[in-house]
């Protein structure tokens, strides 16, 4: 019996090179293959060693945007059926990683790589003779601003977006799940807003909450945040990078995984205020909640002075008045079954902000 082989896109991403590990640990017969851009080779050749995956991991160079992922056509057969010459394992499992995470992209570019590239991934998918699953990394914001509970069954409910990433994501999800419905074997998951590692505080990005915990580091004791809509009402939805891992790693092998959507998300998402509260707990500051229309202080951000001195992107703030609450009681059982929770953010909000007071300069933008 052939080893079984996993197709990896989005590496040298974050999530993506936190997942492999964890996956050839939990399958120790299996390899591992990744779609590698050329520009980031050399990136990906050195996270590979220092993963110390060099023996189980290849890489093929490649492109989300071309036809047959613009891999050499022996070498795409060879992945999709095993035949041909030096004929190997076909590939068993795909985890779909590759995206644009950034709440500002341009339209073009999220739809070529988040839409565009998901369908990609679905052709190159349907040539796979063996194939036994195919994950998809979606967000729990494929709900747009919808007002209420979004449960993991829901996606078409008419929904408007925030920003390109959200309305993209969606579209690409629907792609999987109208393939689904033609017998693709697929698994979704949709995280919440992931930020660093829980105990060691480490993430490759800094967005979301991150721009408030730098804005109030960068005050005095008393601080000053503009206050938007209900801050006791909106709430924003955290988890830490190793539950989000862990939990993708462990569903992704789990025997009733094929069909489901996964919601990894905090079933006790903390508000606004909340959040707040806590950051300032963390840094031991004061904060003074100052209320301002939403749209202006949007413009306002925007501004090129005040822009470049706060680097606070304007998208954050749609965040402070999202009305979703995302549900989980599909995905609850599976997880008490592999043993994960999401850890409360007041129990890992001080090693997220000792991260960003140690490594003030990590880089905002996405990898594309």
């Amino acid at each position: 019996m052939q080893a079984p082989t996993f197709f990896f896109t989005g590496f040298p991403g974050f999530l993506g090179s936190e997942t492999l590990p964890r996956i050839l640990k939990l399958v120790p017969e299996a390899r591992a293959v990744l779609l590698i851009q050329p520009k980031f080779l050399d990136l990906s050749r050195r996270k590979i060693l220092e993963l110390g995956l060099e023996p189980r991991v290849s890489l093929v160079q490649g492109d989300l945007l071309k036809p047959g992922l613009g891999i050499e056509a022996a070498e795409l057969a060879r992945l999709q059926s095993g035949a041909g010459h030096g004929a190997s394992s076909p590939i068993t499992q795909i985890f779909h990683y590759a995206a644009v995470y950034d709440l500002g992209v341009k339209k073009e570019i999220a739809y070529a790589i988040n839409v565009e590239g998901t369908k990609r991934m679905i052709e190159f998918a349907r040539g796979c003779t063996h194939l036994e699953r195919f994950h998809h990394i979606s967000t729990c914001y494929v709900s747009g601003r919808y007002v209420g509970n979004f449960k993991e069954s829901d996606l078409e409910l008419g929904q408007k977006f925030n920003n390109y990433y959200e309305e993209t994501k969606y579209f690409a999800e629907l792609e999987v799940q109208n393939a689904q419905k033609q017998g693709l074997p697929a698994v979704i998951y949709r995280p919440g807003i992931v930020v660093g590692n829980s105990v060691t505080g480490v993430t490759q990005k800094y967005d979301g909450p991150y721009y408030v915990i730098q804005f109030v580091l960068k005050q005095p004791k008393v601080a000053v945040l503009p206050k938007l809509g209900n801050p006791k009402q909106s709430t924003l939805n955290l988890v830490p990078s190793d539950f989000v891992v862990e939990a993708i790693s462990k569903l992704s092998q789990h025997p009733r995984a094929v069909g489901k959507v996964f919601h990894l998300s905090d079933p006790r998402a903390l508000t606004i205020e909340q959040i707040v509260e806590e950051i300032g707990r963390q840094t031991r500051r004061k904060i003074l909640s100052v209320p301002l229309p939403s749209g202006f202080t949007k413009a306002a951000i925007a501004a090129p002075g005040l822009k470049q001195l706060l680097k606070i992107p304007s998208e954050t703030l749609d965040y402070f008045t999202h009305p979703t609450q995302y549900t989980s009681e599909q995905t609850t059982p599976f997880l008490q079954e592999i043993g994960l929770s999401v850890p409360n953010f007041a129990d890992y909000s001080r090693v997220l902000i000792d991260f960003v007071r140690q490594h003030p300069n990590l880089r905002s933008q996405a990898m594309t």
